[in-house]
């Protein structure tokens, strides 16, 4: 298993138009893939999970892969957030 440790910079956080890149970008991948915040802890192949958090500007969210492909998972992930400009 691989995470990361991300903090939200996004003025409106992660709204439906990221979380859905978000999981667009995870759904590519065999690996589970979960997402964090404030101990409550869902698939990030889900887009109502992924709404569910209602993750705001300066949230600090955790992005976990487990896997076979779980490496290139985390550094697509990555990617996505940071070309989004949500971290």
């Amino acid at each position: 298993m691989v995470s990361k440790t991300f903090t939200i910079i996004d003025e409106t956080g992660i709204h439906a138009r990221p979380a859905t890149i978000l999981v667009s970008a995870a759904s590519q991948f065999n690996a589970e893939i979960t997402l964090e915040y404030n101990g409550k802890s869902v698939n990030l192949k889900s887009i109502m999970g992924v709404m569910s958090l209602g993750i705001p500007k300066g949230a600090t969210i955790k992005v976990s892969a487990e896997g076979s492909d779980e490496n290139e998972a985390l550094s697509l992930l990555e990617d996505t957030l940071k070309s989004g400009g949500l971290v």
